[in-house]
């Protein structure tokens, strides 16, 4: 097994073949690494009761069936179907999710495809690349220019908090036509 060198003697390190001399990529230089921690940092914090900790992730890669509940905020990247449930958390579709499920949450902010109801305590928002399928519930809605929706809107009053619907909340919630009584 060890030929005829002793495992309690030194053995002298083997010179790089001449192939290889020369032909490995340079590491990165020290300083391009500086900063890089805290923009990641800043890149993935949540903002608002969560502060300072880090938020829940599902990859891309993963596919999950279920219900998730909590309170912290959840990034959901991946296929996932069933029931979300964060009580004050944020949560995050991103745009590689597809996601079919019911949704509460203090705030969501959808850039994926989401199948299914929506109902945030603080907002939702659905970004250019986002796409909705459901009924939406919330006090506040931003809906941007090239985003899917489909569905109804329900602009929910907020406890003890005044609140005037805005011109958009008005035309959101009278978009379809009222049916005639039969």
């Amino acid at each position: 097994m060890w030929g005829r060198k002793k495992p309690h003697e030194r053995q002298a390190a083997k010179p790089e073949p001449k192939y290889m001399q020369g032909r490995q990529p340079p590491g990165p230089p020290a300083a391009s690494l500086q900063g890089t921690r805290q923009v990641y940092k800043e890149s993935v914090e949540p903002t608002g009761p969560m502060t300072g900790s880090v938020a829940a992730r599902l990859s891309a890669n993963l596919q999950v069936k279920g219900e998730i509940t909590g309170s912290e905020d959840l990034v959901i990247e991946g296929t996932f179907e069933g029931l979300v449930q964060l009580n004050e958390g944020k949560l995050t579709i991103g745009t590689t999710a597809k996601v079919t499920a019911d949704i509460m949450a203090a705030e969501v902010v959808v850039s994926g495809n989401v199948k299914g109801n929506v109902r945030a305590k603080n907002r939702i928002e659905i970004k250019k690349d986002g796409s909705v399928t459901g009924d939406l519930t919330t006090p506040q809605i931003l809906i941007e220019d090239g985003a899917s929706f489909k569905g109804s809107i329900e602009i929910e009053r907020s406890a003890g908090k005044e609140n005037h619907k805005s011109a958009f909340s008005l035309i959101a919630s009278t978009s379809t036509p009222p049916k005639a009584a039969a």
